[in-house]
């Protein structure tokens, strides 16, 4: 029988809905890495689903590092802008900004790539196929720039 404190640990590392991680963990018999893997799997089939829908909406994203001598303009895209407005959205534009600051990332495929600086286990393709699962909307990274002094 799963844990009610399982399924919170587990969803306090992907975000993703209690359900889901409940389900999860079923069906990896409460292996927790196991869990990890199928809402990681679960994430890119729905991302691949919603790959062909237009984002035509969005943020802006400025991030300016803490010496001032370094900043990272990013447009982060989305379909409507109820998910712009999202605070989960909103960080995930401020999470791959300090990535692009601290990678200086050449292009969107070099950067979709790169393993995220936070946990690099996962690459920024599945931080944003994280976010497409949670939110139920595409999300694509637009144009970006970094400057340094």
């Amino acid at each position: 029988m799963v844990k009610a404190q399982q399924v919170k640990k587990l969803r306090d590392k992907t975000k993703a809905s209690m359900m889901e991680c409940k389900k999860a963990l079923v069906e990896a018999k409460e292996n927790e890495e196991k869990a990890l893997k199928i809402l990681q799997e679960k994430g890119r089939v729905i991302a691949l689903k919603k790959s062909e829908r237009g984002a035509e909406q969005g943020v802006i994203e400025a991030y300016i590092h803490s010496d001032k001598k370094m900043g990272v303009l990013l447009e982060l895209k989305c379909e409507t802008d109820f998910v712009a407005r999202n605070e989960e959205f909103k960080e995930l534009a401020h999470e791959i900004a300090m990535h692009i600051a601290g990678m200086d990332s050449e292009n969107e495929k070099t950067l979709l790539k790169e393993p995220f600086v936070k946990n690099p286990e996962i690459t920024i393709k599945d931080l944003i196929n994280e976010s497409i699962a949670k939110l139920g909307e595409n999300i694509k990274i637009g144009k970006f720039v970094r400057y340094q002094l």
